[in-house]
């Protein structure tokens, strides 16, 4: 540490400074709001003085200060890999053009809204201003009495993975949340009844379309209170009327495989209605007689004390899982009063801790720092093109302040129309987003159940929400990569490929976890494609897309069409996707049957993590990992492991079965696949045989195998199924024969055009191009007189070379 009368300058890492000053010497050693760890190690460094300055020097950095109050003349920090130098300024949050972070709340939004500072920047730096955040001694926030500067200089240039992963050394690290919160939740603003809403859940059973979380809004207390106690906004008993017996009621949802989760909106305090206000008030040493309410402050020990022990815990003991905390009341009424939402985030997640409870709350954003406390609520949005068009980017903007798991209200929460296309693609978005939630308001005309919906809206959205519950395993895995390592699920483009300029322009493609790109469409259809786009960067590689098998090869910015059905999410060459085999029970369990899918091509792994999703035994070790990997010879034979489960795998079902898919190959002449169980040969060559239109089928020699395997052209994919086998047990598959496959153009040519609302003539014409001048095509396409956007669709199956 480098000390003057009135400064300090510390190196935390070679890339990352702290910089205070304050005219008194009065500087902060404890935790704060943002900072929860002192204890890092500091880095080493180079200190000389140089005309009248100390110059201190890392690795990474070179720090110029004259010692007086910081200025733009006195105090700069150059990083030396690029030469860019930052001059002190007060505008932090534009300085080295911030790539930004997240907001408050989307509430009332209907499109984009300011974002506050992320500690990346284009020029690559960011300054990160702790200087008003409280601090936080002996279980206490309070407001900084001697307020001087305290900021922090990121300097990490593009090595977003290091910034995370020290960001998150320094201010602590994101917890692993309840495996079931991966899931579909059902969450809306209306009056439901405890039959009603029991009726709903088992609507969604008949539906096939599996649940983890219900939400019950703030329907669920007293809403109509005598009008002495003010309104009934805030509540804390049961309504009755509407929930005759809400212990059976939370009994019931559990029963169903649900976790459960009640609206509060805690500003109006305890107040002389509730029917644990003589209990409160005389812990307080109140007169309960009085009926004075009791004021919302969490800041006071003995109220939080009150308010845990009093009013929230006997219902959790009855069968509520967590809170949504929905605080909309601003930042505090008075200057040197702690923000309530922080005490509320922070209070709410220690209580569960403290009592061994893996902890998860559901609350807006408190500023830096709040990623300690998952899951964010981002509030109330207009249900428009404009507002879904905002939330891939404002989601993954968030991971550059490390905050990694917003829930947005899937379908927009109010105002709006009807438009099912909208409905359909925010809820693809949501399904590829860190929690899909559904939610709405009470209006009657805003109905998200799938069965109020038409075909094919009904179908499409039934076969997404039970693909949400396909991915917990894959996501979950992402979630303790998280947790460990500080690289969030979501990842702006510019993470996966910096020095490309163009991955700072694809604002709705991100990084879902270690294995796929997504593509989240959020404009309507065009007119006579009858199908949306996306704009799309593929980095340097070969790709396939999960849904329709389309191959592309990356180095270049696309745009992708699709029709309702899909989204673009694909997959790189040599990625293992893990995910469960489909399941439509209200359940988030580590499956017994899981489905690999892989592209073939280059060699890759992947590690599935899984513990008991619940309890915080995994803070003790006990989880268990599996990997698959592969590995392609020169010869092309592809060989594919799955290993034995390691660690505690009493977390883990005894036996797991398998269906690999691959992905992008089609069979050749030889194509044989073996499966190696242990040392042991245990299958046999298999032989294709053509099924028709475009799908084969395959079996032993002898006719019959445990091992089978099914091609399916139209989407190059070979489905190889594996018989159930101990998961301690080594499982190797030898498939030799495969070769890469292209795409089918005259086949993806036609499904364009056949859905297109275009003359009959021009489609035969441009069909007729298509079967004939193979690829040659695009050089006719090009002169062609065609719509552009016509066009731009058909040359996307020319993407695979």
């Amino acid at each position: 540490m480098i000390t003057g009368d009135c400064y300090r300058i510390t190196w935390i890492t070679p890339k990352l400074i702290r910089l205070e000053y304050h005219p008194e010497g009065h500087f902060t050693d404890c935790a704060t709001q943002l900072v929860v760890n002192r204890q890092m190690p500091e880095a080493s460094y180079m200190l000389k003085r140089e005309d009248g300055c100390i110059v201190t020097e890392s690795e990474d950095l070179i720090l110029r200060y004259d010692e007086q109050p910081f200025s733009s003349q006195g105090l700069s920090v150059s990083l030396k890999k690029t030469g860019v130098t930052w001059h002190y300024s007060r505008e932090y949050g534009n300085c080295g053009e911030n790539l930004k972070g997240t907001a408050r709340t989307l509430d009332m939004a209907n499109g984009t809204i300011p974002l506050d500072t992320g500690i990346f920047g284009k020029k690559g730096y960011a300054i990160l201003d702790d200087s008003h955040s409280p601090v936080y001694e002996n279980g206490e926030f309070s407001i900084r009495k001697n307020r001087g500067l305290d900021l922090y200089f990121f300097g990490y240039g593009t090595d977003y993975a290091a910034g995370l992963r020290d960001f998150q050394l320094l201010c602590g690290a994101t917890p692993m949340i309840p495996r079931y919160a991966l899931g579909n939740w059902w969450s809306r603003y209306y009056r439901y009844t405890q039959e009603g809403y029991l009726e709903v859940m088992d609507r969604f059973k008949e539906e096939n379309i599996p649940l983890s979380v219900s939400v019950i809004d703030m329907d669920w207390h007293l809403t109509e209170v005598d009008p002495k106690y003010g309104t009934g906004w805030t509540g804390y008993t049961w309504d009755t009327q509407l929930f005759p017996d809400y212990r059976q009621f939370l009994k019931d949802l559990h029963a169903r495989g649900l976790h459960t989760t009640l609206n509060l909106h805690p500003a109006d305090g305890i107040r002389g209605f509730e029917v644990m206000y003589e209990q409160a008030a005389r812990h307080l040493h109140m007169d309960p007689a009085e009926e004075k309410q009791i004021r919302h402050d969490l800041a006071n020990p003995d109220y939080r004390e009150v308010y845990f022990e009093d009013v929230l815990h006997p219902y959790e003991r009855e069968g509520v899982d967590f809170w949504w905390i929905d605080w909309q009341q601003g930042t505090g009424d008075e200057e040197m009063q702690v923000d309530p939402l922080i005490l509320l985030n922070h209070y709410h997640y220690k209580d569960m801790e403290n009592r061994g409870v893996r902890p998860m709350i559901f609350s807006r954003y408190a500023g830096p720092g709040s990623h300690r406390y998952p899951i964010g609520f981002s509030g109330d949005t207009h249900a428009t093109w404009e507002s879904l068009d905002f939330q891939p980017y404002f989601t993954s903007t968030a991971s550059n302040i490390g905050y990694g798991w917003w829930s947005h209200d899937i379908g927009g929460h109010m105002l709006g129309d009807k438009n099912n296309e909208r409905l359909i693609r925010w809820i693809q978005y949501g399904v590829f987003s860190p929690i899909m939630r559904l939610h709405s308001s009470s209006s009657p005309f805003f109905n998200k159940e799938p069965w109020n919906l038409e075909e094919p809206y009904r179908s499409v959205m039934g076969s997404f929400l039970r693909l949400r519950h396909q991915l917990i395993p894959y996501i979950y895995t992402m979630l303790e990569k998280a947790s460990r390592e500080g690289m969030p699920l979501i990842r702006p483009m510019y993470y996966l490929c910096p020095e490309d300029a163009r991955s700072y322009e694809v604002k709705n493609e991100y990084g879902f976890g270690d294995s796929l790109l997504v593509g989240a469409i959020t404009r309507p259809a065009d007119e006579h494609l009858k199908m949306a786009s996306v704009s799309m960067l593929l980095p340097e590689g070969r790709y396939v897309d999960l849904f329709t098998g389309t191959v592309y090869t990356g180095g270049r910015k696309v745009r992708l069409y699709r029709p309702m059905e899909s989204i673009p999410v694909l997959l790189k060459e040599g990625s293992i996707l893990p995910l469960a085999a489909e399941q439509r029970e209200n359940a988030a369990e580590n499956p017994e049957a899981m489905i690999l899918h892989v592209v073939p091509g280059k060699d890759g792994e992947f590690t599935l993590y899984e513990d008991d999703g619940i309890s915080m035994d995994y803070t003790q070790g006990i989880a268990c990992r599996t990997k698959y990997e592969m590995q392609m010879e020169k010869d092309g034979t592809l060989r594919l492991a799955i290993h034995p489960a390691e660690g505690h795998t009493e977390v883990i079902p005894a036996a797991r079965s398998y269906q690999v898919v691959l992905h992008g190959v089609e069979a050749g002449e030889g194509f044989a696949v073996e499966r190696i169980v242990g040392d042991r040969l245990e299958g046999e060559t298999v032989e294709c045989r053509e099924k028709g239109s475009g799908a084969w089928e395959t079996a032993g020699a002898a006719g019959t195998t445990d091992l089978t395997c099914r091609l399916d052209r139209s989407k190059n994919e070979i489905m190889i199924t594996l018989p159930s086998g101990t998961v301690t047990t080594r499982q190797t598959l030898q498939i030799t024969g495969l070769t890469p496959a292209g795409n089918h153009k005259e086949e993806k040519g036609f499904a364009v055009l056949e859905r297109a609302w275009i003359e009959t003539t021009v489609k035969e014409e441009i069909y007729r191009h298509v079967k004939e001048d193979g690829e040659g095509f695009l050089s006719w396409l090009s002169q062609a007189d065609v719509d552009e956007t016509l066009k731009d669709a058909l040359r996307e199956f020319y993407l695979d070379a």
